[in-house]
């Protein structure tokens, strides 16, 4: 495999014995319109290569495929999201990069050496981005299980802040972005391997299947954190409603302790004439005993069911 310069294209393409492998990064309209002439792309797969925010999606123009796929990529806490446009044909694989998303160097690597027997070709390289881009996913699942797992030790410690469900909702959209990459990734695989048999060939097959192997349990996985995240998010919630439930009840049992007291004495500051206590000895040293013990006791009951 030798490396060719890109105005020497249409001196290779229409060797059949010849296998290209080109990769391009946010190419311009009159670049992309030339690797169309080149090798004779169909005029909207060509439009769809330009354009970014494509559906994942497999489609079929005459002698070639193109294959829109996500790409993700975990930049310090957060997730970026980038898109690979494919071209594969008999004996050539475009690879068109957007956004974000490391370079396929990899595959380029792994053409010029190919293990176990496997001739270089569009069908191997097809395999090798593929796979590629199903490997890249596990390291920003890896960091998703990371946040939630900080998140979930804060909340079971006891910690309740509004911060922690915000947190929370962030993970689950950088989850659902995650998930809307990696499902499309099962089709694209299964439709390769039952309706396009000059790309899986027969010694690619099982790889194949392992790319959509991979893209499965990762889905799997996004899926169960998905609902562990909206389990931590009910259990936030309740948490919340638990501990202002508990505040309302301490607030209403220092209002009935302060309210007793409160009648006791409102009575007296009324000023009526005609009193009976008031003549009686002891009546106020009586009144503030009876009224104090009242207080003990309704505030030992209300202390015994944790309402202050």
């Amino acid at each position: 495999m030798q490396s060719i310069a890109f105005e020497d294209i249409s001196d290779h393409v229409g060797d059949p014995g010849r296998f290209l492998w080109v990769e391009l990064k946010s190419p311009d309209v009159r670049t992309v319109a030339k690797l169309g002439d080149e090798f004779g792309l169909h005029e909207l797969a060509l439009e769809d290569a330009i354009s970014t925010h494509q559906r994942p999606k497999l489609e079929e123009y005459g002698e070639h495929l193109f294959i829109a796929v996500r790409t993700v990529q975990l930049w310090e806490t957060r997730i970026e999201i980038g898109e690979t446009h494919l071209f594969a044909g008999a004996n050539f694989v475009i690879a068109i990069r957007h956004g974000a998303g490391s370079n396929y160097a990899r595959v380029a690597e792994r053409l010029r050496a190919p293990r176990n027997g496997i001739r270089p070709g569009a069908p191997y390289a097809l395999y090798l981005v593929l796979d590629l881009i199903v490997d890249q996913l596990k390291p920003v699942m890896d960091g998703l299980h990371e946040r939630f797992q900080s998140v979930e030790s804060v909340l079971v410690g006891g910690e309740l802040r509004r911060g922690n469900l915000e947190h929370l909702y962030a993970l689950k959209r950088d989850l659902t972005q995650l998930r809307d990459a990696v499902d499309p990734v099962q089709d694209i695989t299964q439709d390769l391997i039952r309706l396009h048999p000059e790309f899986v060939v027969r010694e690619l097959k099982a790889y194949y299947r392992d790319v959509h192997d991979h893209a499965a349990r990762i889905s799997a996985a996004i899926g169960h954190l998905r609902n562990s995240a909206s389990d931590a998010m009910q259990f936030h919630l309740a948490s919340l409603s638990l501990q202002q439930n508990e505040s309302v009840q301490k607030l209403a049992g220092w209002g009935a302790l302060l309210a007793l007291p409160t009648v006791v004495f409102s009575l007296y500051g009324m000023n009526f004439r005609h009193m009976p206590e008031l003549e009686w000895p002891w009546a106020y040293p009586a009144l503030l005993l009876g009224t104090g013990a009242a207080a003990l006791v309704l505030y030992r009951r209300l202390r015994r069911r944790g309402w202050i």
